[in-house]
């Protein structure tokens, strides 16, 4: 039972990364997925979120128009594409299942139950 996050890279401010998130081992298109992140410094902080079926998204406010989450259940994974990134952005992002009966959307840790590894996003100027 695992998240492998993937995608991370060093980008300059303005571009785009897509990241992605596998899972394996438990039965991935009934579970919602989020997207934290954790900048040098700082706690980690919910950055997106997506139903289990896809049809909803859920975003922090400072990334609503620049990132768009999706899924593919028929590949098991969740994508993250970050567009017009910033600097403010460089982190290690992570991915995270909600666990059964969690909030979906929810910011808080203590709503997932699986995490990533992380990888790493840094945006240069």
């Amino acid at each position: 039972v695992q998240l492998q996050a993937s995608g991370g890279g060093l980008v300059q401010a303005g571009g785009s990364l897509r990241l992605a998130c596998a899972a394996s081992g438990f039965s991935f298109s009934t579970y919602a997925i989020g997207w934290f992140r954790q900048a040098p410094g700082k706690e980690r902080e919910f950055a997106a979120a997506i139903s289990w079926s896809g049809s909803r998204g859920y975003y922090r406010d400072s990334v609503k128009g620049r990132f768009t989450i999706s899924r593919d259940n028929a590949k098991n994974t969740v994508y993250l594409q970050m567009n017009s990134l910033k600097l403010e952005d460089t982190a290690v992002y992570y991915c995270a299942r909600v666990r059964i009966g969690g909030r979906v959307g929810a910011s808080s840790e203590s709503e997932y139950d699986l995490w990533g590894q992380g990888t790493q996003v840094t945006v240069s100027s």
